[in-house]
């Protein structure tokens, strides 16, 4: 039960970072807004895994394929998902980019069939099927139709990449997390993929930035890098190695649900009766794939 409540409190604070997002977005390049976010992460991360597990195992230990799989992590999950958060939060609305993310179990479900043989029974598409319903019906204001009535645009194709980099990241870590713990995969990927993060950064303008930078871009450079990623990247780690790729996965179609609930919240958003009936068909779709 606490390993579920920790995943749903994951996706809450993802949720949050699509308001984060859109501030840092507004202040900030894509690199220069992700490097923030995971400078910020990384320091935490390695305090916090010292803390519980006493020291950081060195990927040494684990050879070629160690290094391997985190640089990948690190590729995948930090440098080319962020870079390509930011670019889309920039351009496309948050209601539009929730729901391109929303996609996500899918691309997990299906990749974790193919490559980790996790099966993808009836039971289960049908859950993830659901869900993903719910989530458009929340989000398009219980008009799916409107998904069709404007062009793709290049922050469409964006958010779009955000998919393959997300799917894989959670594939990979699987892999990885048979040598690391799950604070250990998340604290490597993360500095790996800051590192990546850096020069391009730079290249933005970073450095004579800085000073410049208001204080509604640290406050959400932190919400991200605290919340977003290194509370909500443990606890999902974790619930990829108990239950599985596919089915962790599927609580990400929360995301976009409490993405609309922090609007309201905090901006004054209108909740739709829309929002509750998508909000009930996901948490159905969640219990039929995670029945035993």
């Amino acid at each position: 039960m606490l390993l579920y409540a920790k995943l749903m409190l994951a996706t809450v604070f993802w949720g949050g970072t699509f308001v984060a997002g859109r501030i840092a977005a507004s202040h900030a390049g894509p690199f220069s807004a992700a490097f923030l976010r995971f400078a910020m992460a990384t320091g935490l991360l390695f305090w916090y895994v010292r803390r519980r597990e006493g020291a950081l195992p060195r990927l040494t230990s684990l050879g070629m394929h160690g290094w391997a799989g985190v640089l990948l992590l690190g590729a995948t999950g930090v440098f080319a998902y962020n870079a390509l958060f930011f670019t889309g939060l920039a351009t496309v609305p948050a209601s539009r980019a929730a729901v391109i993310v929303t996609n996500n179990p899918i691309a997990i479900a299906v990749g974790a069939a193919l490559f980790l043989g996790e099966p993808l029974s009836g039971r289960k598409l049908a859950g993830i099927l659901l869900s993903v319903c719910g989530a458009v019906i929340a989000i398009t204001r219980g008009n799916p139709l409107t998904l069709f009535s404007s062009a793709l645009s290049w922050g469409d194709v964006a958010l779009l990449g955000c998919l393959a980099s997300w799917a894989a990241y959670s594939l990979l870590g699987k892999v990885v997390m048979r040598a690391l713990s799950p604070l250990a995969a998340v604290t490597w990927s993360c500095a790996v993929g800051t590192v990546m993060l850096l020069p391009f950064a730079l290249h933005e303008g970073l450095w004579t930035a800085l000073p410049e930078y208001p204080a509604a871009l640290w406050v959400a450079a932190a919400y991200l890098g605290v919340f977003g990623t290194v509370l909500g990247f443990t606890w999902f780690y974790e619930a990829v190695k108990e239950i599985g790729a596919g089915r962790a996965g599927v609580f990400i179609n929360f995301v976009p649900l409490t993405a609309i609930v922090c609007a309201w919240a905090m901006l004054g958003e209108a909740l739709p009766i829309s929002l509750l009936l998508g909000a009930a068909l996901v948490t159905c779709g969640v219990f039929i794939t995670n029945r035993a």
